[in-house]
C-alpha cells in the first residue's frame, strides 16, 4: 500500500493469506455501516470472483520451469556446448606431432628428372619419414593442463546453469508477489468504497466534513494507480521470465503458485562445507591453480631439449648401385634461456600466485554471500514471528477501536483512515519479509547446490 502513502510501488512478492484475514476483519468491522442485504451480496460476489479467479489459469509449478529452463535457455546450451569442445583437447595436445613423409629425386648432369640415374651413383631416388619427440613427459603435462581447462569449463557451465535457475525462482517470486498483490488491492478498493460511504453517510447527516469524503475519493483514485503499476510490473516479470526459459514474448503467460514458506534445517557450518566442496566458482578457482601448477613443470621441462628423427631410403639404378639407408636425429638445444627459457618460468610462477589468490578471494566471496544469506534467513524468522504474534493483531486491534470511535463521533476520520493504512502497511511488510527469506533461500541454493525446497528435492 506504498501508493496509497504517496511513495512508489514495492516490488517485492506478497502473499495473500494473512491479509486476507485482516480484511475480513476490517469487513466485519464495517459491517454496521451497510444495510444486510448489501453485505450478502458482495459477499457472494467477493467469492465468486475468487473462485474464477483461481480456476481460470492453471498454475506452472516453478519446478517445471527450472526444467525448461535449463534444457532451453541459450546461455546454458553456450557453457554446455563449450565444456563439450573443452573435453576434446587434452586428447589434441597430449598426442605426438604429425609425421612429416618426404620424396626426393637428384639428378647428375642435366636438369632432366632422372638424368644420370643409370651412370652414377650421386642420382637417385628416395622416401624418408620424420617426427618430432618433444622430450619426455612434455606431452603429458600438456595433456593435463587441457584437461584442467576442461574442468573448468564445466564449473562454468554449472555456474551459469545455477544462476540463471536462480533468475528463474527470482522472477517466479515476483509474479508470484505481482498476483497475489492486485488480488489484495482489489478487495482493497471495496474497502475504500465502504468507507467512502461511511464518509459521505455522515457528511449528509452533518456529522462529517466534506474534506473527508474527498480524501477517500483520492485514495480510491491511488489506488487505482497502484494496480496500474502492478500490471506494468507484471508485464515486466512475465517478458524477463519468457526471456529466461527461450520462449516467444507472445507465448502464454506464466501463471505462479503461492509464495512458499521454505524450512532452513541446515546451520551455517554446513551450509559453508556445502558450499566449499559443491560451489562451482571455488572448484573452477581451484582447478585454476592445478593448471597453473602444471604450467610451471611444463616451464622447467622446456629447459629440456626436443628431439626430431628422420629416416631416408635412397635407391639407384639397382643393376649398378647399391641402395642406401640413412637415420638422422636431431636436437633442439635451448641455448637462449635467459631470454627465453627464464621468463617462461618467471610468468608461469607468478600466474600460479595470482591463482592461488583469486582462489582464496572467491571462497572468501562465496562465505561472504553465504553469511549475509543466512544471517537474512534467520533475521526474516524473528520478523514473521514478530508481525504474527505482535504487531498485525495490534494494528487491528488499534483500527476496530478508531472505527468504533469515529461512528460514534468521538474519532477524526484522518485518524481512523491512518490506521486502516497502517493494518494495510503491516501486512504488506510482512508478506515482503517473507518474500525476502525466499529469495535468500533461493541464493542459498545457489551457492551450496542443496536443493532446499521439497518439490525440488523430490526430482
Amino acid at each position: 500500500m506504498s501508493a496509497l502513502r504517496g511513495g512508489k510501488p514495492h516490488r517485492e512478492p506478497l502473499s495473500a493469506g494473512i491479509f486476507c484475514a485482516g480484511l475480513i476483519v476490517v469487513a466485519s468491522a464495517f459491517a454496521p455501516l451497510l444495510p444486510a442485504q448489501e453485505q450478502t451480496v458482495r459477499s457472494d460476489s467477493a467469492t465468486s470472483q475468487q473462485q474464477e479467479h483461481s480456476h481460470s489459469k492453471e498454475i506452472t509449478s516453478l519446478q517445471d520451469l527450472l526444467n525448461e529452463a535449463e534444457q532451453s535457455n541459450p546461455q546454458i546450451s553456450a557453457a554446455r556446448h563449450a565444456w563439450e569442445a573443452a573435453k576434446q583437447v587434452p586428447s589434441q595436445v597430449s598426442t605426438l606431432p604429425d609425421p612429416q613423409f618426404v620424396v626426393q629425386q637428384v639428378n647428375v648432369g642435366s636438369p632432366r628428372p632422372f638424368a644420370g640415374y643409370t651412370n652414377s651413383d650421386f642420382a637417385y631416388f628416395g622416401l624418408g619419414v620424420s617426427q618430432d619427440i618433444p622430450y619426455p613427459g612434455k606431452l603429458h603435462l600438456r595433456g593435463e593442463m587441457a584437461q584442467r581447462d576442461s574442468d573448468v569449463a564445466q564449473d562454468q557451465y554449472e555456474s551459469v546453469r545455477r544462476s540463471v535457475l536462480a533468475g528463474v525462482k527470482a522472477t517466479y517470486f515476483q509474479l508470484s508477489y505481482l498476483a497475489q498483490t492486485l488480488q489484495i488491492l482489489e478487495s482493497d478498493g471495496q474497502f475504500l468504497e465502504q468507507v467512502e460511504k461511511a464518509a459521505e453517510a455522515r457528511y449528509r447527516s452533518g456529522m462529517g466534513s466534506q474534506q473527508d469524503l474527498l480524501q477517500a475519493q483520492l485514495e480510491q483514485t491511488k489506488l487505482l494507480r497502484e494496480i496500474t503499476m502492478h500490471h506494468l510490473e507484471v508485464a515486466k516479470a512475465q517478458a524477463q521470465i519468457k526471456q529466461l526459459l527461450n520462449r516467444s514474448q507472445s507465448s502464454p503467460d506464466v501463471e505462479p503458485s503461492p509464495l512458499p514458506d521454505t524450512p532452513l534445517a541446515q546451520s551455517f557450518d554446513e551450509l559453508l562445507d556445502a558450499a566449499t566442496n559443491r560451489n562451482p566458482d571455488i572448484s573452477g578457482a581451484q582447478q585454476m591453480v592445478a593448471k597453473e601448477k602444471l604450467q610451471v613443470d611444463v616451464a622447467n621441462k622446456d629447459f629440456d631439449p626436443d628431439f626430431t628423427i628422420q629416416y631416408m631410403w635412397q635407391r639407384t639404378d639397382p643393376t649398378q648401385y647399391r641402395a642406401y639407408y640413412m637415420l638422422s636425429v636431431g636436437v633442439s638445444v635451448p641455448i637462449y634461456r635467459s631470454r627465453k627459457q627464464r621468463p617462461e618460468l618467471a610468468e608461469a610462477e607468478a600466474n600460479l600466485a595470482r591463482s592461488k589468490s583469486e582462489a582464496e578471494s572467491q571462497t572468501q566471496q562465496v562465505a561472504f554471500r553465504l553469511r549475509t544469506a543466512f544471517d537474512s534467513v534467520e533475521k526474516a524468522d524473528e520478523l514473521l514471528k514478530i508481525y504474527k504474534d505482535g504487531l498485525l493483531p495490534q494494528a487491528r486491534t488499534e483500527f476496530q477501536s478508531g472505527l468504533a470511535a469515529y461512528q460514534n463521533n468521538r474519532q477524526e476520520f484522518q485518524s481512523l483512515f491512518t490506521s486502516f493504512l497502517d493494518v494495510l502497511s503491516m501486512d504488506e511488510e510482512y508478506w515482503q519479509t517473507l518474500a525476502d527469506r525466499e529469495t535468500a533461500i533461493a541464493q542459498i541454493e545457489q551457492l551450496t547446490g542443496l536443493s532446499l525446497r521439497q518439490e525440488e528435492s523430490d526430482q
